[in-house]
């Protein structure tokens, strides 16, 4: 059986040079569903420093900004990054920058690591790896906030369910899971270290 490999910046690229919003997150009932339960699921009212992995074009972010006194929010895809910039260029508490998280993160800590529909493209032992590495980064009493589809995408070496199991075993004794939610096409978790 052929190993999956994480998914390359390439593969990235092509999907927004096709369009501008691949998945439909700004005119979509379901996203905008789930995006008001991910806000929701936040425990806190504000959060000090915030790290959004994977803003894509930043609908997401404009909510998650209103949570955070600084937000950084990163992306793989330049061509996203400079819609999200866009899209929240009002926003004085939003910074961006470009990166690759399995390969680097920032040398900030964070009380907040927003991790919403970006995990399942790592390999799994590439997430498990990236899994300790925002664990570090992490403040005591941080959280991390898991967001993913649930359905089998061809293309992806992960579904949701092995995102989160995978995280779960990796933070076994070092952090507790204060909330979960199952929709049907989605799930959320929320971490605290």
């Amino acid at each position: 059986m052929e190993k999956k490999q994480s998914l390359s910046s390439e593969y990235f690229k092509d999907v927004y040079d096709a369009n501008e919003d691949p998945w439909n997150f700004e005119t979509s009932e379901y996203e905008a569903a789930k995006y008001a339960a991910t806000i929701a699921a936040l425990p806190k009212e504000i959060y000090d420093n915030v790290l959004e992995i994977g803003c894509s074009i930043g609908v997401l972010t404009k909510l998650l900004a209103q949570k955070s006194k600084l937000l950084l929010a990163t992306d793989i895809s330049e061509k996203a990054l400079g819609l999200a910039a866009e899209r929240c260029n009002d926003l004085k508490n939003v910074s961006f920058k470009k990166l690759n998280f399995q390969k680097e993160l920032p040398d900030d800590h964070y009380d907040l690591i927003m991790v919403s529909e970006v995990a399942y493209y790592l390999s799994p032992d590439d997430w498990e790896v990236v899994s300790e590495k925002l664990y570090d980064i992490l403040d005591s009493n941080g959280q991390i906030v898991l967001v993913h589809w649930l359905p089998e995408v061809h293309d992806y070496p992960q579904t949701g369910d092995e995102v989160h199991q995978r995280f779960e075993r990796s933070v076994e004794g070092k952090m507790k899971n204060i909330f979960s939610s199952r929709a049907e096409s989605y799930r959320i978790d929320v971490w605290e270290r």
